[in-house]
C-alpha cells in the first residue's frame, strides 16, 4: 500500500509540474464558480471591489490544516475592511471537507471541486502542491502567488488603506 502512495506522488509530481503553470502577477484572474457548503454557487467575479485571498487546500492535507489557524488571524483582522477569504477545496469526500471546515471554524467562503489532483481548477490555476494561495486586488488582478503569511498580512495593510475621494 505505501508502494502505491509513493507511485501516485510521484506520478502526480511529473504530471502537475509539468503541466502547470501558475498565473502572472498582475494579471486577471480566472473566474471560479463552484458550490458551497449549502450547495450554492458563488463566483470570484462576485467578489469584485473586495481584496480576496484565494485558497487552495484539502481536509486531508496536514499542512492546509495549519495554515487554516493563520489565515482566521488574517480574516477577523481584515474582514470587516474589505478582505475576503475564497478557500477552495479539492476533497473527493464531501463530509470530510464539511467537518473540516466546522473543526477549524473556518467562518469565510468555502467552495469545493471534488476530484483531488485531477479537479479541473488545480490545472487553471496552475496549482502543484497545498496549501497555495493567491492574492488578488479590487479589480481582479494577482497582487501576489504563494505569500506567505506575513507577506498577506503587509499587503493587506495596504491595499485596504481607505481610497480617497476626489471630487
Amino acid at each position: 500500500m505505501k508502494r502505491l502512495g509513493l507511485l501516485s506522488l510521484l506520478i502526480h509530481l511529473l504530471v502537475y509540474s509539468s503541466n502547470s503553470q501558475l498565473p502572472a502577477k498582475n494579471a486577471i484572474a480566472r473566474e471560479i464558480a463552484l458550490p458551497t457548503l449549502n450547495g450554492d454557487t458563488i463566483t470570484l467575479s462576485s467578489l469584485k471591489g473586495r481584496v480576496v485571498l484565494v485558497d487552495f487546500w484539502a481536509s486531508w492535507c496536514g499542512p492546509c490544516r495549519i495554515t487554516n489557524r493563520n489565515l482566521m488571524l488574517l480574516y477577523d483582522k481584515y474582514k470587516d475592511q474589505g478582505f475576503e477569504i475564497l478557500s477552495v477545496s479539492i476533497d473527493d469526500d464531501i463530509s470530510r471537507w464539511q467537518e473540516a471546515v466546522a473543526m477549524d471554524k473556518m467562518n469565510w467562503l468555502q467552495v469545493n471541486q471534488r476530484g483531488n489532483w485531477r479537479a479541473p481548477i488545480v490545472r487553471e490555476w496552475g496549482v502543484s502542491s497545498i496549501p497555495i494561495s493567491f492574492l488578488i486586488d479590487r479589480e481582479g488582478r494577482f497582487v501576489a502567488i504563494k505569500p506567505s503569511y506575513g507577506v498577506i498580512d503587509k499587503w493587506l495593510e495596504t491595499l485596504l488603506k481607505p481610497r480617497n475621494n476626489i471630487q
